[in-house]
């Protein structure tokens, strides 16, 4: 259910980022003039976006999982939530001076020049490191997974659901109008909201199967299906 939320978070939250990374995206040099080319220099930008989540994601996870070990998993889910809910409440104050510092510099002016597929996928690694409200949900979400691989999976889905609209857009325009993005934009941060419920729900050890597994003191989950039934014995 987390990773299909991961998803979900990402193909919802990428109307808000064709707001932060459109222009990025309609920007790209075109490499070569056949279709092809243009699809693969596009799918590199993309990839490199995503590689840079999934080291994020990696890191997050194993902050998380030392949380865990420290005997901090019920506090670490509720605290995801609560931090989710914050960023989407004070999202609107983050500031883009650092995007367009970022992206303004001498490096990437020289990616940009260089029309490769290389320095493709390079500014597309520094895309992954723009300041974005939802990036933040979904790393506050990874560290919840508390694991290394599932906090990188996690937001390897989670740029995975960004992909076909930002792709689309890199293609062939910005086609989504302002009015159906405001729209949606208005919508999204719900799901932020309910995502964040579900991992408050989640660490409340409320012994309710996948949505909020009991937790026991030596920090297992125990599943209302595994637990040992009582055997009755005949003498």
């Amino acid at each position: 259910m987390i990773f299909l939320t991961a998803f979900l978070t990402g193909l919802l939250g990428s109307f808000h980022c064709v707001g932060m990374c459109g222009p990025i995206a309609l920007a790209l040099p075109t490499i070569g003039n056949s279709t092809s080319e243009k699809i693969i220099s596009r799918l590199l930008y993309n990839g490199g976006r995503i590689t840079t989540y999934c080291i994020l994601g990696a890191l997050f996870g194993a902050f998380g999982l030392g949380l865990k070990l420290a005997g901090l998993q019920q506090s670490i889910s509720i605290a995801a939530g609560i931090l989710i809910i914050i960023t989407i409440l004070f999202s609107g104050k983050l500031s883009s001076k650092f995007s367009l510092k970022l992206f303004s510099g001498n490096v990437i002016g020289k990616l940009f020049l260089q029309k490769s597929y290389t320095s493709m996928f390079a500014i597309g690694l520094l895309n992954g490191l723009l300041p974005c409200g939802f990036v933040y949900i979904a790393l506050i979400a990874s560290v919840a997974t508390q694991n290394v691989f599932q906090g990188s999976l996690f937001m390897a889905l989670f740029g995975l659901g960004t992909l076909p609209l930002l792709f689309s857009v890199s293609m062939i325009g910005q086609f989504v109008s302002i009015k159906i993005r405001t729209r949606i934009n208005k919508f999204t941060p719900v799901f932020a909201i309910l995502i964040a419920c579900i991992f408050i729900v989640r660490g409340m050890n409320l012994g309710v199967p996948y949505l909020s597994p009991k937790i026991t003191t030596d920090q297992t989950t125990v599943k209302e299906c595994c637990k040992p039934q009582p055997t009755s014995t005949y003498k």
